[in-house]
């Protein structure tokens, strides 16, 4: 079994008095898609945070490929660089187009000529279905355009490690499955990502593993099928509950 490309040891993360990470601890192993699941205000989008090194943290240890994560600002782009994040509020440039969004990083972090990255950027948007939007600016997109560009932008970086923070949170339901069939793709692709969503469906069709946080831990671990068909604690349950599933259960990610 291959060494983890995350860990994450003993991690608590306070703002102010009040913590928000409790002594969380677990691993993600290279081409593994983890799921976290959680009530809103259970910490599941500042952990993601705190792993790229978005939010400082009072105690614990993240690795990345062994070596902890050198949270200096001198060190901070080659951190981007092998850890993609994809937000929930999209956070494209409103003034530069879909191309040029997508080639910044690219071409400002990683010194490459735009050249080199063009054929990429376009060949990743014809797949994600907006080659024909290369040259529009985000006002002109819906929002599950923005998202798919957002992900394109992220895999231009070749990240060894894509976090999700509830990316299709703010999309009309219709919009939702564009983004998520695209998500459902690259996991197919051995992807290595973690993923915050209130998709239920998609967490089952898509995990390899669901992390349940709830009051800023880790209450519940398990395989998707284990944890909706058979939620060991209580909160989980409860949690559960208030979603509906369909009867028909969603294809699983394919080996």
């Amino acid at each position: 079994m291959s060494e983890p490309l995350l860990e994450v040891s003993h991690l608590t993360k306070r703002y102010g008095q009040t913590e928000v990470l409790h002594d969380v601890s677990f691993s993600v192993r290279q081409g593994e898609v983890v799921v976290i699941l959680g009530p809103s205000g259970c910490g599941k989008s500042t952990l993601l945070r705190c792993i790229n090194a978005l939010e400082p943290v009072q105690s614990g240890e993240i690795r990345l490929g062994g070596a902890p994560i050198d949270r200096s600002a001198k060190n901070l782009p080659a951190l981007r660089r092998r850890i993609g994040m994809v937000f929930q509020s999209y956070e494209l440039f409103p003034h530069l187009t879909v191309l040029d969004n997508i080639l910044l990083a690219p071409c400002k972090v990683l010194k490459k000529k735009r050249e080199e990255v063009l054929e990429e950027a376009r060949a990743l948007l014809k797949r994600v279905g907006l080659l024909e939007k290369e040259n529009s600016y985000p006002r002109e997109l819906s929002g599950g355009q923005k998202q798919r560009v957002a992900i394109v932008r992220a895999l231009c970086m070749h990240p060894e490690l894509l976090l999700f923070d509830e990316v299709t949170a703010a999309l009309d339901p219709e919009m939702v499955r564009e983004v998520l069939d695209v998500m459902l793709d690259l996991a197919r692709e051995g992807k290595t990502m973690l993923i915050v969503t209130h998709e239920m469906q998609f967490a089952r069709a898509v995990a390899d593993r669901v992390l349940f946080l709830d009051g800023g831990g880790i209450a519940e671990e398990a395989a998707p099928d284990e944890f909706f068909d058979r939620p060991k604690t209580e909160r989980a349950k409860q949690f559960l509950n208030m979603f509906e599933f369909d009867a028909v259960r969603p294809e699983k990610k394919t080996e």
